[in-house]
């Protein structure tokens, strides 16, 4: 076993996907070049290579759809409606003698995330004391920062350093914040232990405000590092989205 061997078994890359949706009902199942979208997340993901890659949905048609095309989905209950839960519930019925040691999970309506972004989120967790890992971009459009659908990512710099710790989450960035903002790319990196523990914790008061659940983690002291990349890849949550989504991709190509 080499070195990328014994890093993809201790690492579980999961994919939450819904069909219930508001903006884009069945978003995850969108057509994109001849392949739904989910897919070509899993796509990114295998091509990461950085462990296991399974999409977890409480949706029978996406994982009917996943497997058509080669994925590996993983059916869960009806009842889950959290992202980070069904990354923990997929974890306990995939390893349940404990062998994974972190939690990759990636959002399903980032089609053109690329394979780099997904590695860099891991590099945050070679710090011992981080509990979780995620991604932050430069915010490059002035109308984002005062967008509330774009998160900003509050980062405490070091010169010369790409990894930087995060101070907070907000929807809004203040009138007076100085210098270069940084939007928040939803892929985590959870240590297995946190994961467990994160899931069972109740919403923070500031989490039900905002509708950012990443606050929880904050707001019960777990320490949050951010790799940072270029740029953050586009969401999709609209039909406008979707085009622009499509038009991408075939550039890419």
């Amino acid at each position: 076993m080499d070195a990328q061997d014994h890093v993809a078994d201790k690492v579980l890359v999961v994919i939450p996907a819904y069909l219930a949706a508001p903006g884009l009902p069945g978003k995850p199942l969108a057509d994109i070049g001849g392949e739904p979208m989910v897919v070509h997340v899993w796509r990114a993901a295998i091509e990461a290579r950085v462990g296991r890659v399974v999409i977890a949905t409480p949706d029978a048609d996406i994982a009917r759809a996943v497997k058509g095309f080669g994925g590996n989905a993983l059916t869960l209950s009806p009842g889950i409606h959290s992202g980070t839960v069904l990354a923990a519930a997929a974890l306990h019925k995939i390893d349940p003698q404990g062998d994974v040691a972190s939690i990759l999970t990636v959002r399903c309506d980032t089609p053109a995330i690329r394979p780099r972004a997904i590695q860099r989120c891991l590099e945050p967790l070679a710090d011992p004391v981080v509990d979780i890992a995620t991604l932050a971009a430069p915010i490059t459009r002035e109308e984002d920062k005062s967008d509330p659908s774009v998160v900003k990512a509050r980062l405490q710099l070091t010169p010369g350093r790409t990894i930087a710790r995060v101070t907070d989450f907000t929807r809004i960035t203040p009138r007076d914040a100085q210098g270069t903002q940084f939007q928040h790319i939803e892929v985590y990196a959870f240590r297995r232990s946190v994961l467990e523990n994160f899931v069972l914790l109740p919403p923070s008061v500031r989490e039900t405000q905002q509708r950012l659940e990443q606050l929880r983690a904050l707001d019960v002291g777990m320490r949050i590092d951010a790799a940072l990349v270029d740029t953050a890849p586009p969401r999709v949550d609209t039909p406008a989205d979707l085009e622009i989504a499509r038009t991408a991709l075939a550039h890419q190509k």
